[in-house]
């Protein structure tokens, strides 16, 4: 989170010597926190963008995460990898329904319901071409998913692979361009 307005505001008090602010409405002070506050805005408002383009990712490694702890922990195998693809997409699938029944008869498709058809199109697409996952075919990766506790950073440290619909299993790197 952005602080420069509360530094700003601090290193003034300071230089003044009181607690209360009370400055003229055009003079420098006011200017330099002014534009603190700009600056704090802009930085939130790039942090939410950031956060808001990452979470399908940070989403998608939570799913494969939880389903390998009900697995028990233990690599599986390619026909396993793609039964939890399909469940992943077939999550997608319930969504759109949903949002699908929700509207009233004769009306238009809602922006919201728009963005999951493209979503779920989006996905099938990469299944067919190759769908990105932390790899859980090793122990290794396994055991990097397991630790792995929500934080951005560490999805680096998690092998990827990507997975075809016909079976094909090759590496990736993070992230991939295809996700982002």
């Amino acid at each position: 989170m952005a602080n420069t307005l509360a530094k700003t505001r601090k290193q003034i008090a300071k230089k003044r010597g009181t607690n209360n602010l009370v400055l003229h409405e055009k003079s420098r002070n006011t200017l330099r926190l002014h534009k603190a506050h700009v600056r704090d805005q802009r930085l939130e408002k790039l942090a939410s963008a950031r956060n808001k383009k990452e979470q399908p990712i940070a989403d998608r490694v939570a799913y494969f995460q939880v389903n390998i702890k009900e697995k028990g922990g233990e690599p599986v195998d390619i026909p396993t990898v793609q039964e939890l693809i399909e469940g992943y997409i077939a999550f997608a699938e319930e969504e759109h329904s949903e949002a699908k029944k929700e509207r009233r008869p004769g009306r238009p498709a809602s922006a919201k319901e728009d963005l999951m058809k493209m979503r779920l199109e989006t996905l099938q697409k990469e299944h067919q071409q190759g769908f990105s996952l932390p790899d859980v075919t090793t122990t290794e990766g396994i055991s990097a998913l397991l630790l792995w506790e929500g934080n951005w950073s560490y999805l680096s440290n998690i092998p990827w692979i990507k997975v075809t619909k016909a079976g094909e299993l090759r590496q990736s790197e993070f992230p991939s361009k295809g996700l982002i």
